[in-house]
């Protein structure tokens, strides 16, 4: 009789948890007993480990198994298991030492002859090692690059079982992944290939800088889409704890998705035929898929034809735009996904497209066409958007400034806000809370009189909030230590700009 613990992990929602895989080794019928709420494809572990032990040249047990996951109350799910139970079964049965498995983690799935297999989620597994205090995880080679960007935890990857137990006995090294370079901007979509436009442009700039969220609305064949897309060239990377979040969403998605680390903000485009649950994330027994909102976490979602969403789908922008967190409430699963993203909305100002030119193409819509068209973006998601765009007709072919230009401003602009919260935990002008906006972070007594009469004009609190971020950020790009008069003018002046839909 014969006992030993290995350590697996799973993940709920997208953060990772640590299973104590125990394995008892007992004399008795030939079976297999799996207890600790594991799900079909855990239940099955058994069969594909049984059948790679044995095709490695091992020995499966004779008698009585018995395998249990705990925590028991934490429902078991996915193929990332394998390993650990594999390991767990040769250190039962004496084929390794077991004090050998027991300090470290094993993640990844088993093929049939023996081969350690790439697994979704295997970075917040890595991550909840490292927060568990355990610093030797082995996962499998097509999860290497994206684990090893975890700084205080040990991640190698091995081929097969005979590699996993050849590296714990010290007879043979361990895969290593190169070092991985930042990504660079795609040079194919740089700002440059926006002609004229020079008003949309420093827009995007203020957006990138701040991280405010903008409604862009013109004629088809202006620029809409063309400058949401190059929004990605001009974002600074994303900082080192922003990239284990990002890459750990990612990895959730599956290797095939995400096999590289997430270090330029990630854009989020979906189809105006996306669902609620597209856009939210989906829940599949006890599977969490995360949607567009929870993908698009530090980095861009953009809704191209933003009225021809749902309504609903769109209403469910409103709660995570304020709180940077999407809250699913399902029979088989409650909880929360981070969604902190910058929302870019575009459309045309009406159903035809023609509203706003000049040219012999009249607009063919009836009043009630419009105004349908023009209510399917409602007035509370309205008043969560900090940049209200009119994008007029191209005037000149003039090409503007590169994206790399661009960026280097936006960087001097965003370190000079990461000095002034040197104290705080956020980083962009977008997060300083409401609580602080009057206080510390108030404007000149000039601009805090003009922000009173926005106000009393029913600017509403939400909107005066909103305006003074922008403000603070304009004062950025100026290099100015507090936000004027003007800067203030400036900013309700943008979330205010006239909109064709809304007329």
């Amino acid at each position: 009789m014969a006992l030993a613990r290995s350590y697996g992990a799973v993940v709920s929602g997208v953060c990772g948890h640590l299973v104590r895989v125990e394995v008892d080794h007992s004399r008795g019928l030939p079976t297999v007993g799996l207890v600790g709420l594991p799900d079909a494809s855990v239940i099955e572990s058994k069969h594909r480990s049984k059948t790679a032990i044995m095709n490695s040249g091992l020995s499966w047990p004779r008698g009585r198994v018995t395998i249990s996951l705990s925590p028991a109350e934490l429902r078991k799910h996915g193929a990332g298991l394998d390993l650990a139970i594999a390991m767990g079964i040769l250190g039962a049965t004496g084929q390794i030492a077991i004090e050998h498995i027991a300090n470290t983690v094993f993640v990844g799935e088993l093929g049939l002859d023996g081969s350690v297999r790439a697994v979704p989620g295997a970075l917040p597994s890595v991550i909840a090692a490292a927060q568990a205090g355990v610093n030797s995880v082995i996962v499998p080679p097509g999860n290497l690059v994206q684990c090893q960007i975890v700084p205080t935890t040990c991640a190698v990857a091995c081929l097969d079982l005979n590699h996993v137990i050849a590296y714990l006995r010290g007879d043979r090294e361990p895969l290593h992944a190169e070092n991985s370079a930042t990504f660079p901007a795609d040079e194919l979509t740089d700002l440059s290939d926006v002609l004229g436009q020079d008003d949309a442009r420093w827009a995007l700039e203020v957006a990138a800088v701040g991280r405010h969220n903008m409604f862009m609305i013109g004629s088809p064949g202006v620029g809409k889409t063309l400058l949401a897309h190059r929004i990605s060239g001009i974002l600074p990377p994303l900082r080192q704890e922003e990239i284990l979040e990002a890459t750990a969403i990612h990895s959730v998605a599956g290797p095939s998705v995400c096999n590289q680390p997430i270090t330029r903000p990630p854009f989020e485009a979906p189809h105006h035929s996306a669902t609620m649950a597209a856009l939210m994330g989906s829940v599949h027994g006890h599977k969490v898929t995360p949607g567009a909102m929870t993908r698009a976490h530090h980095g861009v979602l953009f809704l191209d034809e933003a009225p021809e969403f749902s309504r609903n789908a769109l209403e469910a922008l409103r709660q995570p735009l304020e709180s940077g967190q999407v809250a699913l409430s399902r029979s088989s699963w409650t909880g929360s996904l981070p969604a902190k993203f910058q929302l870019l909305l575009a459309a045309n100002p009406c159903p035809c497209g023609n509203a706003l030119t000049d040219t012999v193409k009249a607009c063919e819509c009836t009043s009630m066409a419009l105004r349908k068209y023009a209510l399917q973006v409602s007035g509370p998601l309205r008043d969560r958007i900090d940049i209200n765009l009119l994008i007029p007709g191209v005037r000149s072919m003039a090409m503007g400034e590169s994206s790399g230009i661009v960026r280097e401003r936006v960087i001097a602009a965003r370190q000079a806000a990461s000095r002034r919260f040197a104290e705080f935990p956020w980083a962009t002008n977008s997060e300083i809370p409401a609580t602080l906006l009057r206080t510390k972070f108030c404007p000149e007594s000039e601009g805090h009189d003009l922000l009173n009469t926005y106000v009393g004009n029913s600017g509403g609190l939400r909107g005066s909030h909103r305006a003074l971020r922008v403000a603070w950020t304009l004062a950025d790009l100026a290099d100015r230590k507090r936000p004027t008069k003007e800067d203030v003018a400036l900013a309700i002046h943008l979330r205010n700009s006239e909109s064709a839909m809304a007329a």
